[in-house]
């Protein structure tokens, strides 16, 4: 991997016998208070750093350890202990629902459209961050304009290869400058890992909203709560801890 940062956690934890991960810090259902109560600390993490986590670690144990930040490392996680493994020449990405269009894109397609390219910090909302991640996508909100809305609509949903992660976003929060579907991170292809070839990217809310391996987009007419969401986790997880739909900082994006 590049830069020998490796994505051990890229969503929050949930009980161990439903989220089998290759981490070994022990697993906690996070509900909205605790998910307000991290967020904070990860905001702190940004001061105390990894050597004051590692301390905490040693001394509580990495249950708990594990929800303060340090480190420039990604965490790898899947939910179910796989990592989809799709080739360029395989990989579609079907748009559906409330459009005006439906359509299924090749990753030749989505490198045709006009590329953003950003770098930005990764952040969980246990607290772990990597900062200075290069990524290169398109716009969702391109891809929305590509197959056209249909009046009514409300929200997106989003599936995964893996067969068990699920997502939502408002219209209004898929349309952000920074929300991109990615294809490159870290200077190249994203991997699978990495929830590659191509993932979500919600550049101003925590990284469970970054769905991995994007399979398809349905266009709805009201917010369906995701795998993480179903489990605790707010539906809008922005970087500053709030949970309400729309962007409390514009800064963020």
């Amino acid at each position: 991997m590049p830069d020998e940062r490796l994505e051990r956690l890229s969503h929050p934890p949930i009980p161990a016998d439903s989220a089998p991960t290759t981490d070994r810090a022990s697993r906690m259902p996070v509900g909205r208070r605790v998910f307000l109560g991290v967020a904070a600390l990860g905001a702190l993490g940004v001061v105390i750093g990894a050597r004051v986590q590692n301390r905490i670690a040693s001394s509580l144990g990495t249950g708990l350890g594990g929800l303060f930040p340090g480190g420039d490392h990604f965490r790898i996680y899947s939910l179910n202990g796989v990592y989809p493994s799709i080739s360029a020449t395989q990989y579609r990405l079907e748009v559906s629902g409330l459009v005006e269009r439906p359509m299924t894109f090749t990753l030749g397609d989505l490198e045709a459209m006009p590329a953003t390219k950003m770098v930005r910090t990764f952040q969980c909302v246990t607290g772990w961050r990597v900062n200075d991640v290069h990524w290169v996508g398109v716009r969702l909100s391109h891809i929305l304009e590509t197959v056209g809305v249909k009046s009514g609509a409300v929200a997106l949903s989003f599936e995964s290869y893996d067969g068990a992660d699920t997502e939502s976003l408002t219209l209004e929060q898929a349309r952000l400058p920074d929300v991109i579907v990615a294809y490159s991170m870290l200077g190249e292809r994203v991997t699978p890992e990495h929830g590659g070839p191509v993932r979500l990217y919600v550049a101003p809310m925590y990284g469970y909203k970054s769905l991995k391996w994007l399979s398809a987009i349905r266009v709805v007419d009201v917010v369906e709560p995701g795998f993480w969401e179903r489990n605790g986790y707010p539906v809008n997880g922005w970087l500053d801890g709030t949970t309400g739909p729309t962007n409390p900082d514009p800064r963020l994006t």
